[in-house]
């Protein structure tokens, strides 16, 4: 695995490849890196990821477009693959991901995968909403997820 960590205008993040992609792309916040040990850091492997983020932060990109292999269950795969499908600057509700992936009643299973959610804001975690429009639990803290969905309004196509 490798890794490179750096300062975005979001805050700290932590971004670790393998060799098919993205592993975790992460907000680190006031804490230290969770580096392994056996890691490599190589900041050139990641130029893509910088840019690319800098430009979803400038408002200039909606989507991403790097290789990605996050780790974890067939079910939380599944989840984050809907998340991509949310359009930039739109929300969704759990409910509406659970439909997405023909599991209706699986709304509580949805709130799961997207609290493990590996690659912040690449898989767009942020846009989902209680069904009632409220802003729910966020990893990175309530205040950052209006921020972000803030930005995508802000910048998306009217």
């Amino acid at each position: 695995m490798e890794y490179d960590e750096w300062e975005t205008p979001l805050g700290r993040v932590l971004a670790v490849k393998s060799e098919r992609g993205l592993v975790r792309f992460s907000l680190l916040g006031n804490s230290e890196p969770d580096v392994d040990e056996g890691w490599a850091r190589r900041p050139a492997r990641f130029a893509d990821v910088r840019r690319q983020f800098a430009e979803y932060c400038r408002g200039k990109r909606r989507s991403f477009d790097l290789p990605l292999d996050p780790r974890g269950t067939a079910f939380q795969r599944k989840v984050w693959k809907a998340l991509v499908r949310i359009p930039y600057g739109a929300t969704a509700s759990y409910g509406d991901i659970a439909k997405a992936i023909r599991q209706p009643s699986a709304v509580r299973a949805v709130g799961g995968a997207n609290n493990k959610n590996p690659l912040w804001v690449i898989v767009p975690c942020h846009r989902v909403i209680g069904k009632d429009g409220s802003m729910t639990g966020y990893g990175g803290g309530i205040a950052l997820k209006r921020k972000l969905l803030a930005l995508e309004t802000r910048h998306a196509s009217p």
